[in-house]
């Protein structure tokens, strides 16, 4: 399975690093192809190309601001394969969203 996610917070550091950790850590261990894009404080890094966002079978949006260029993910927004969270809910609770995006 091929997962892509975007992490961004308030203020761009800790929790969107911390965040972008714990989704490409729990992918792996899944066996899963995984990169998250990040918006902090050093603006965007990682940035998945639309290429990128179209060959993924869901996207997890660990995002507590608004992103620039989510019109990226409207497509898999329109076909339910987006699973939005708070960072510090992926920081904790990785596992269970892993299971909720599997079901989609």
């Amino acid at each position: 399975m091929k997962i892509v996610g975007v992490s961004a917070c308030p203020t761009g550091i800790a929790h969107t690093y911390m965040a972008q950790e714990a989704i490409e850590k729990e992918g792996r261990k899944r066996g899963y192809d995984v990169k998250v894009e990040t918006q902090g404080s050093m603006g965007i890094e990682n940035e998945l190309s639309q290429e990128e966002i179209d060959e993924a079978h869901a996207v997890i949006m660990a995002v507590s601001i608004d992103i620039e260029e989510e019109e990226r993910f409207e497509e898999k927004d329109n076909e339910n394969k987006v699973i939005t969270v708070d960072p510090g809910e992926a920081i904790r609770e990785i596992e269970r969203i892993f299971d909720e995006l599997e079901k989609l």
